[in-house]
């Protein structure tokens, strides 16, 4: 290997054993009741087809605790579709999780948080499209915000910490002050402000997404202030947009080092949105085990250590830091997954990342309409993801 290595560049070394996967995210469905422009979640997830079982993510819990998982994410779609989510809490309370719900809220009646209490959740996490019933409702093409607030409340009631999350985009970023001011209204105690990443349904509607540097720079300063204002009364969380940085984010702590994902048909990724990138065949928990996968499976390994890495990453002294950032941004912005990612600006891609932020400063990019006549906003759905996304890029 070492013969083939440029001039001065530094042998890679072995790939390292990990630690166990501290962070299990269980994606218990893509069944979802919003149709958020900005998604998560694949695009062809309409593709997925049969969900695993109860008794499947009870062993996957049990796997995974076994390995020295502590911390559980329950998320989809949204996880309020599964009529087992109560027993799955409650066998992740008896095996000493700390459990998070992220969801909607659309499901979540009184009598169903009364049985999640009682099954042990530890952690509500609320979503918001926006400050207004207008926007928030066309951002999900559901009509849902006055559900929202209802849920909302309904979590204090149950001594919940009140958890918001508004994922900010050109779209609403001008309304971080009034969002703050809701959440303020509704007792939130923490607020997580999060700026799109640009992968799943988001990168499809990214020229409609992305807000100019001027849009981002204002609504973080706004932040701030409010910040400084409320003090301890509210935790206020911005997720800073990459697009905007000279260095990338160290995406999951690097792939395969401390985050572990299961899809609802069991197939198991280092991030949730690794399915897109090709050559790898991702284990499925249904013929495979927990620590199997983790340990052993070729694509759980494929980017550990830095043999992988290309130059200028792999001499970077950075690269222990930021692990080369995103594999995914760099596969859907340069075609390999290997690649640095754009977003630093030592990357000989990085003119992709300032192309795109330069055409988001063109004044036509915030007109009110809400998305160009010549790419309108594709939102979520079911039909979209079978006719518009026949077959994930990269499968």
């Amino acid at each position: 290997m070492a013969a083939n290595l440029p001039v001065n560049s530094p042998i890679p070394a072995p790939t390292p054993k990990p630690g166990p996967p501290l962070w299990l995210l269980l994606e218990l469905t893509y069944r979802c009741p919003l149709h958020c422009a900005f998604c998560y979640n694949p695009t062809d997830f309409a593709r997925t087809t049969e969900e695993l079982d109860t008794d499947d993510w009870l062993r996957v819990l049990r796997e995974a605790r076994a390995l020295g998982a502590v911390q559980l994410g329950l998320s989809g779609g949204e996880p309020l579709s599964r009529d087992d989510l109560e027993p799955i809490v409650e066998e992740a309370h008896r095996l000493g999780f700390y459990s998070n719900l992220i969801t909607s809220g659309v499901g979540l009646n009184d009598a169903r948080l009364s049985a999640l209490k009682k099954a042990g959740l530890d952690h509500i996490q609320l979503s918001f499209q926006d400050s207004t019933q207008q926007m928030n409702d066309f951002l999900s093409s559901t009509r849902t915000f006055d559900l929202k607030s209802t849920v909302a409340a309904l979590i204090k009631q149950y001594d919940y910490p009140m958890v918001l999350n508004v994922v900010l985009h050109r779209l609403n970023i001008d309304h971080v002050e009034e969002i703050l001011e809701m959440a303020l209204r509704l007792g939130a105690d923490y607020v997580e402000l999060a700026n799109t990443q640009y992968y799943g349904w988001a990168w499809h509607n990214r020229e409609q997404l992305l807000p100019s540097r001027e849009q981002v720079q204002r609504a973080e300063r706004v932040m701030q202030d409010f910040r400084e204002r409320v003090g301890r009364q509210m935790q206020i969380y911005f997720v800073v947009p990459d697009y905007f940085e000279r260095r990338p984010k160290p995406c999951m702590n690097g792939l395969g080092s401390i985050f572990l994902t299961v899809a609802p048909d069991g197939t198991a990724l280092p991030c949730h949105a690794a399915r897109m990138l090709p050559g790898l065949e991702f284990p499925n928990v249904r013929s495979a085990g927990i620590k199997e996968i983790w340990y052993d499976s070729a694509s759980f390994n494929h980017f550990r250590g830095d043999a992988w890495m290309k130059e200028p990453c792999r001499s970077c002294p950075e690269k222990t830091r930021d692990f080369g950032g995103c594999r995914c941004q760099a596969y859907l912005l340069t075609g390999d997954a290997a690649n640095a990612d754009p977003v630093c600006d030592l990357s000989p891609h990085h003119h992709l990342v300032t192309e795109a932020v330069a055409r988001a400063e063109r004044p036509a990019a915030h007109a009110p309409h809400l998305g160009s006549e010549e790419k309108p906003l594709v939102f979520r759905s079911a039909r979209n993801s079978t006719t518009l996304f026949p077959k994930q890029q990269g499968n």
